[in-house]
């Protein structure tokens, strides 16, 4: 059984998908209906940059979509591999949850575009600029995670300091783990992290502290957009962020990426779910960041990572 999988945001780097537009009409026809959808030139800027602009949260959201979508199409229209032949599941990190529902025709591409622009800027515009962050932990588990989160939490609160959010965004692998909220908490955590167990924290460069409870005004946002949205069954059940299952119901659909955008990204939960569902072969699409974590969480899988027309030849090859 397969699964066909869709990075979230950090993969994104200036000269994304120019190779294969180059090579590929059917990349082309993606990014320019992309392009109307947003009113916006946005292949212009994966192709060109510059960096500081495609890193924006409304320009990286769609991008990577447009991106990882345009790999999928070239794969079933020049390959002849389609994924409702072919995939068991789809599953995306965040954002690229939306991809999976795109890619699994839950989602038309110019609704997936508009609704990751709005959820981009929505985002965004929850927290004032510099008032929240997130941290990577390295060579730590959930547990330990969670621990680390409430620590600095009270310690703030043993000063006499307001009560913060602290909590995990991410559950990426069993040794990666994101933490999201209020900067000060996030910095704390930071400097508690090692006596507590972790190898490593690192400070992300994010403009906004996604996945925490901080995003509710984003998540009231998206609620109101999904319900106007024409999201259909998909053609393989998508596994849900934020519950780690298999969800095919359009309704139930809609109420998980709600909940996503303020709940943990259950990632390191869903890759083992669906290795329970008997998925022995990961393909992620438009990035090589999801593959290596599902290598961490789930050794005897497969995966493979599609980026380049060389690399849509050789899976046809072996589909």
């Amino acid at each position: 059984m397969r699964a066909f999988i869709f990075p979230g945001q950090g993969s994104q780097s200036v000269g994304m998908g120019k190779a294969l537009s180059d090579a590929s009409a059917v990349a082309r026809e993606v990014f320019a209906e992309v392009d109307e959808a947003l009113g916006q030139n946005l292949y212009r800027l994966m192709s060109e940059g510059p960096a500081d602009d495609l890193l924006l949260t409304e320009n990286a959201q769609p991008a990577i979509m447009a991106n990882a979508i345009a790999t999928l199409r070239v794969l079933e229209k020049e390959g002849g591999v389609r994924l409702a032949d072919k995939a068991d599941y789809v599953a995306g990190h965040s954002l690229g949850e939306y991809s999976a529902l795109c890619a699994a025709g839950a989602l038309d591409l110019a609704t997936t575009a508009r609704l990751l622009r709005l959820r981009g800027r929505a985002m965004q515009a929850a927290v004032p600029v510099g008032e929240g962050a997130m941290a990577a932990l390295l060579g730590t588990d959930l547990e330990k995670a969670q621990v680390i989160a409430g620590a600095a939490v009270d310690a703030i609160l043993a000063e006499g300091g307001a009560e913060l959010v602290c909590t995990v965004a991410n559950d990426n692998d069993p040794g990666q783990v994101v933490i999201s909220g209020h900067r000060a908490a996030i910095e704390r955590a930071i400097a508690l992290a090692r006596d507590l167990g972790a190898k490593r924290a690192v400070l992300l460069p994010v403009s906004a502290p996604f996945h925490c409870p901080l995003m509710q005004p984003a998540a009231e946002a998206m609620e109101a957009a999904l319900l106007d949205a024409d999201l259909r069954a998909p053609l393989v059940p998508v596994f849900a962020n934020v519950d780690a299952v298999a969800v095919a119901d359009p309704g139930v659909i809609r109420t998980s990426l709600v909940r996503q955008v303020t709940g943990m990204v259950r990632w390191r939960e869903s890759v083992l779910a669906m290795q329970g569902a008997g998925v022995e072969r990961f393909v992620e699409f438009g990035g090589k960041v999801l593959a290596p974590m599902v290598k961490r969480t789930a050794a005897d899988v497969e995966t493979v990572s599609v980026v380049t027309m060389d690399d849509i030849e050789a899976l046809v090859k072996v589909m």
